[in-house]
C-alpha cells in the first residue's frame, strides 16, 4: 500500500535522529555505575547527599551569593535549597552572612573546610578515574577523550523558544 502520493509507506515512524534506545540505556547506566563508584571512592562525600555536594560546588564557583541566585542555578525553589544547605552551614562547609547593600537578604559562600573537602573529594575521584583509565590501550583513550566534547553538549539543556 502506498501514500495518495504514490511514495512507499515509512518503515521506521520514529524519527530519524533518536538514538537506539538500547544504546540509551547503556550509556545512562555506564554514566550512573561510574557516578556511584566515584562516590565511593570519596569516603568524606558518604555524608553529604548530591544536592548537597552539587550546591557546596556551585557555591564555590559562584558565591558569595544570595539563597535565590544559588536556588537558580540549582534549578530548585529557595526552600528547597534551604534545606539543602541547613547541613551544610552546620558542619561548617558554607556561611552566611548579611547582604552588605540589602540586610534583608543572607549571603551564602564557601569556608577555608569546604574548599578543602571539595578539593579532597575531587582528587578521590580523579584518582579513581585515571586508575581505570590506565587500563585503557592508547586507542581506547584516544577515542574516550574524543567522546568529551560530545558528553559535555549533553550537560547543556537547549534553548528555551
Amino acid at each position: 500500500m502506498t501514500d495518495t502520493d504514490g511514495a512507499p509507506p515509512a518503515r521506521d515512524q520514529s524519527p530519524p535522529h533518536l538514538p537506539d534506545q538500547a544504546a540509551v540505556a547503556r550509556l545512562r547506566l555506564v554514566v550512573a555505575r561510574l557516578y556511584r563508584q566515584m562516590a565511593q571512592a570519596s569516603g568524606e562525600a558518604r555524608d553529604l547527599t548530591m544536592a548537597q555536594l552539587s550546591a557546596l560546588a556551585r557555591t564555590e564557583e559562584y558565591g558569595p551569593l544570595r539563597m535565590g541566585e544559588l536556588a537558580a542555578h540549582e534549578r530548585v525553589a529557595v526552600p528547597s535549597l534551604t534545606r539543602t544547605a541547613r547541613p551544610l552551614a552546620a558542619a561548617g562547609l558554607i556561611r552566611k552572612e548579611p547582604d552588605p547593600s540589602d540586610g534583608r537578604s543572607m549571603l551564602v559562600e564557601i569556608t577555608p573546610e569546604g574548599r578543602e573537602l571539595l578539593g579532597r573529594i575531587r582528587r578521590e575521584r580523579s584518582e579513581l578515574l585515571a586508575r581505570r583509565m590506565s587500563r585503557l590501550t592508547d586507542a581506547q583513550s584516544q577515542a574516550l577523550l574524543a567522546a568529551l566534547p560530545v558528553l559535555e553538549l549533553l550537560l547543556t539543556e537547549p534553548e528555551q523558544p
